[in-house]
């Protein structure tokens, strides 16, 4: 919105020729949503409280090592409803709402969001942790995907290739496949942090780090002249999403200020669908789905142990791990809930960095 109020003041001072940069409004919309949730929590939690509105724990988590997690009950949870505000607003405030592509990625993530509020509900109408059918969520996540995916191969600019990582020209049309294939990634990502939510703060911090990696990554996507450098695929216009990135990345480091451990607020479903979500429509949009395999390798794992695990006692009729996600495993072997969060936060850190190198490794 400033990008339309106050750029073209230029003529009238030079100062208001910074709101053109990309990298100006991107940082002061990460800034934005990260006051905006640091500001707002204290309130949506005394509002949680007023309204008794608190997170239920798992059963299993009341017996021996978890004895922990009985004090996290009745936490305010469905903080998620504050990262999503504290994006759109700082989005719509810094970028351009114009932009097909961050309109796309706002929708997406409203949408999942949505999914998630309902799911939040259900949670506590039930008081238990379980929620909306898995029908009715896999439902949700398959509109979306087809909707970003007819999207992306009828655009000019997009199409249904899909670019590997690593390698020069290496490129695979999955024609009307790709749809099924942003299915995966966007089933997959929203799920995955969903199973990474598990400790305070965790899939907070890992989103963080996510969220940096794929700004970066937009704004090299956007621009002609670093693209056709680095050998990438140019998307124009893709630029914008860095801004959206960014809200993402600092409403996500001010909700940590309040959901880290011992965390007084929890994200919920709320949180982490849409997150997840929008994450993955936004990898989508620039072609570096693949890449978030490597980006979101600690969310890969917090899933594949629980795949690992169903397949295991369904097949072996033995377990892999003493429970799943693998966070909670890592419990049971008596790592206390700082260190565990500490070390997926810096495994986070090294796979972004690892990401980022592969921009030029090819």
């Amino acid at each position: 919105m400033f990008y339309y109020l106050l750029y073209p003041l230029k003529d009238f001072w030079f100062g208001f020729n910074v709101f053109k940069y990309i990298t100006f409004r991107a940082g002061m919309a990460a800034f934005t949503s990260f006051l905006l949730c640091v500001l707002i929590v204290p309130v949506f939690i005394r509002w949680m409280k007023v309204l008794k509105v608190g997170q239920y724990v798992r059963t299993e988590h009341v017996d021996g090592i978890y004895d922990r997690h009985k004090g996290k009950q009745g936490t305010p949870t469905m903080g998620g409803l504050v990262i999503l505000a504290a994006v759109i607003v700082s989005t719509l405030i810094w970028g351009r709402p114009d932009n097909e592509y961050v309109i796309m990625a706002m929708g997406g993530m409203v949408w999942m969001g949505m999914v998630g509020v309902v799911d939040d509900l259900l949670k506590m109408r039930s008081k238990s942790s379980v929620g909306l059918r898995a029908a009715y969520k896999v439902g949700a996540q398959v509109l979306l995907a087809l909707i970003v995916g007819l999207f992306v191969i009828t655009s000019k600019d997009l199409g249904a290739d899909l670019y590997l990582p690593f390698f020069k020209n290496a490129i695979i049309n999955l024609g009307p496949l790709y749809i099924i294939f942003i299915l995966v990634v966007i089933t997959g990502t929203s799920n995955a942090v969903n199973l990474t939510d598990g400790l305070d703060g965790l899939a907070t911090g890992c989103v963080i780090f996510i969220a940096l990696t794929y700004s970066v990554m937009c704004y090299v996507t956007g621009r002609a002249d670093v693209s056709g450098y680095l050998q990438l695929f140019y998307v124009p216009g893709a630029g914008e999403l860095t801004v959206f990135c960014a809200a993402i990345a600092g409403a996500s480091l001010g909700f940590l200020w309040h959901n880290s451990h011992p965390a007084t607020v929890f994200m919920g479903d709320t949180g982490s669908l849409s997150l997840g979500g929008a994450i993955a429509i936004v990898s989508v949009l620039i072609k570096k789905e693949v890449l978030l395999m490597l980006v979101g390798g600690v969310l890969v794992v917090e899933a594949a142990s629980v795949i690992l695990q169903v397949f295991s006692v369904k097949v072996r009729k033995k377990r892999i791990f003493l429970i799943t996600p693998i966070h909670h495993h890592f419990e049971m072997k008596g790592w206390d809930e700082s260190k565990i969060i500490a070390r997926f936060w810096i495994v986070a850190a090294i796979l972004a960095i690892l990401s980022l190198m592969a921009l030029k490794v090819r």
